[in-house]
């Protein structure tokens, strides 16, 4: 049975922190890259670069595309992997831009290593940033969110679902009991 975490309102609330966040530590918009990682991620971002346009409403939302890091996984033949995705990075790329990679759910952090070895492949950003919308824990490597939604502890035999209005209909974050 799943247990809910955040409501529409609750998402709204932290990904509107997370812009506020993301310019103050950025000091503005200017030279802002944000990149979803598929498939959720992609709509956050873009929710994101939207949210700090209207934050920042003298300048344009700053450019928003997705990166795509399912080749670039260390554990492809031990999970079920999904069909991959384009990666649309904004004109003008990432070089001496500060990237921010999007993301639903940090957990192991494989995910997000693999956004640094496919975002090496694609230039040279000046730095980059991590938000989640939650953070459950559990990580197999030393990565840390910048910017998150929700911290979330969790057991590992618990699943943390994010559905999202243009994917699923609605937005909601439910956590469900599984098997380990």
């Amino acid at each position: 049975m799943a247990r809910a975490v955040l409501n529409q309102a609750d998402i709204s609330r932290a990904l509107t922190r997370i812009s506020h966040e993301i310019l103050e530590s950025n000091r503005g918009s200017s030279n802002l890259v944000i990149l979803g990682i598929p498939t959720r991620g992609v709509y956050l971002a873009r929710r994101i670069a939207e949210t700090i346009a209207r934050i920042e409403s003298h300048v344009d939302a700053p450019p928003a595309g997705a990166l795509d890091v399912t080749m670039y996984r260390d554990d492809l033949t031990r999970t079920r992997t999904r069909t991959p995705q384009p990666t649309e990075l904004p004109p003008g790329g990432i070089d001496g831009k500060t990237v921010v990679l999007v993301d639903d759910v940090l957990y192991s952090g494989r995910t997000i290593r693999a956004a640094f070895d496919a975002l090496s492949d694609l230039g040279r950003a000046r730095a980059v940033r991590l938000a989640v919308l939650v953070d459950r824990g559990h990580r197999e490597f030393p990565i840390r969110a910048d910017f998150v939604g929700k911290n979330l502890p969790s057991s590992a035999r618990e699943r943390v679902n994010v559905r999202l209005h243009e994917i699923d209909g609605d937005d909601a974050v439910t956590i469900d009991e599984g098997e380990e």
